[in-house]
């Protein structure tokens, strides 16, 4: 946690309106993305950003800086996700034990590599989408949010193990995907 955003908590939990609009200033884009990668509807992402900025100023007092406050408010925003999608967190839990691989980052050189690499961009962005929100949740965190194992499995309360395993499955539908597309290309 840098100073700055130390003092803005320490700030806040006393009282003061205008570190707390600055912590909210500087996380409400990832708190909305999060919200918006589970429950696909941005009215409703709306709804649940500004939801858990409120719980925030509630529990902030509470607040004791042992994990990163953006960690703990995606704890918050995630809950408040399970909530509204109530099989998310039962999914989460019955994932398996499997290894991590991978996806591999491809290089590009010339200008039909480069193409077929946006088309392939475009195509896992869409097969991402598509994905069960357990999965999705989880690879957003990951890729998008540069949240390591550990945060993830402290942000969503479940074990290392888990968060490995749903990861990895995420990362195989979406490579199954690109095989697909890969598929479709040789055959056309």
């Amino acid at each position: 946690m840098s100073e700055s955003e130390a003092t803005l908590i320490q700030r806040a939990q006393k009282g003061d309106h205008d570190a707390f609009a600055a912590l909210v200033d500087a996380n409400q884009q990832y708190v909305y993305n999060l919200a918006l990668r589970v429950v696909k509807d941005e009215n409703e992402a709306l709804d649940l950003a500004q939801e858990t900025f409120v719980r925030a100023w509630t529990a902030l007092p509470n607040f004791k800086g042992q994990s990163q406050f953006r960690t703990w408010l995606y704890r918050i925003v995630t809950n408040l996700c399970y909530n509204r999608l109530p099989n998310l967190r039962r999914s989460l839990n019955d994932l398996g034990d499997d290894v991590m691989e991978d996806i591999p980052e491809p290089g590009f050189n010339s200008p039909a590599k480069e193409f077929e690499s946006n088309e392939t961009r475009s195509h896992l962005h869409r097969a991402m989408e598509e994905l069960d929100e357990n999965y999705r949740l989880l690879i957003n965190l990951r890729y998008q949010n540069e949240l390591s194992y550990e945060e993830i499995a402290s942000t969503l309360n479940l074990p290392l193990g888990t968060v490995k395993t749903g990861i990895f499955r995420a990362k195989a539908q979406l490579r199954n995907a690109l095989v697909h597309l890969e598929d479709s290309w040789i055959t056309a």
